[in-house]
């Protein structure tokens, strides 16, 4: 077995397509009409087609069980970035307690989308704040060898 993809069920196919290339950079690698395959692996699905697919017209779009996780070298750049657009946060930029920096919101069907710095730029970070590896693997809940690799 091969995980492949995950699929987004959407109500407005263009409008999200914009929506994942303005704000997340992917674009379109495989069109099908009714689905679409962004770089990265996402998928979008037309709700209409859906409904067929699964022979219901009852779907249910948006929750907060589950997002789409990014990682994002140029954190800083991209959290500015993020405020040329109307999203609705789920929170704006916050530090995890593992001392990870995030920001998530919703895309136009409310699925989440959490947007992260890599964890090694985590523990640069803290290097850089005169942290030594103990203390920062101490912080980010991580063997001090990881850190060292880091």
């Amino acid at each position: 077995m091969n995980y492949r993809n995950v699929l987004l069920v959407v109500c407005d196919l263009e409008e999200s397509k914009k929506f994942y290339a303005d704000v997340l950079g992917l674009t379109v690698e495989v069109d099908f009409g009714a689905n679409v395959t962004l770089t990265g692996g996402v998928c979008l699905q037309t709700i209409r087609s859906w409904q067929q697919l699964i022979g219901s017209q009852s779907v249910r779009l948006g929750g907060n069980a589950a997002e789409l996780y990014f990682e994002e070298e140029n954190f800083e750049a991209f959290v500015q970035k993020l405020q040329q657009f109307d999203l609705e946060y789920v929170h704006e930029m916050t530090e995890q307690p593992w001392g990870q920096r995030a920001v998530r919101f919703y895309d136009p069907d409310r699925h989440m989308i959490e947007v992260a710095e890599p964890m090694q730029a985590v523990a640069q970070r803290f290097r850089a704040a005169g942290m030594s590896a103990e203390q920062i693997a101490a912080r980010m809940d991580v063997p001090v060898a990881m850190v060292e690799q880091w």
